[in-house]
């Protein structure tokens, strides 16, 4: 069975660069598709402060995807690892999921910050975050995303 969705929406101010770092306070806007959603899609969003944004890196080839295990950033101190242990766009469906604060709901225009996300970038779902539905217990991973990902929220310098 084949899944077809099209996108909700599109990131139109923002980052303009793709890279892997400085991504923090980046300040977006995610315009909702106007043809395809009434005003009152958005009541009550502006209540929660975080998002959860499933977007598509569709500035990504296809080509990109890797089905083999393979060190974070090509940086061999890091274990290779496959695919669905990377949250980047080599993964099979190239999608990806942010959870940027919520600024200011204006129409179908969302704004926010700390989304690692393009202009340009097509948004396939989002939804308010509840925290009741986060990671429940103790979250463990390896070092190497805490290494990796040092800068990864730091402002440009």
């Amino acid at each position: 069975m084949t899944l077809e969705i099209k996108p909700i929406g599109e990131v139109v101010t923002g980052r303009i660069e793709v890279a892997d770092d400085y991504w923090g306070g980046v300040k977006s806007v995610i315009q909702l598709d106007q043809a395809e959603f009434p005003i009152e899609s958005v009541k009550g969003l502006d209540e929660f402060s975080h998002l959860v944004v499933v977007w598509h890196f569709n500035f990504a080839s296809p080509e990109d995807v890797e089905y083999h295990a393979r060190s974070p950033r090509g940086n061999t101190q890091w274990p290779a690892t496959g695919p669905f242990a990377h949250r980047n766009h080599r993964r099979p469906n190239q999608l990806a999921q942010s959870f940027p604060r919520l600024l200011k709901v204006d129409g179908l225009k969302l704004h926010v910050t700390d989304l690692d996300a393009v202009v340009g970038s097509k948004v396939y779902d989002l939804s308010p975050y509840f925290a009741e539905m986060g990671p429940r217990g103790t979250v463990r991973e390896p070092a190497w995303p805490g290494e990796m990902l040092a800068d990864y929220w730091s402002s440009k310098a």
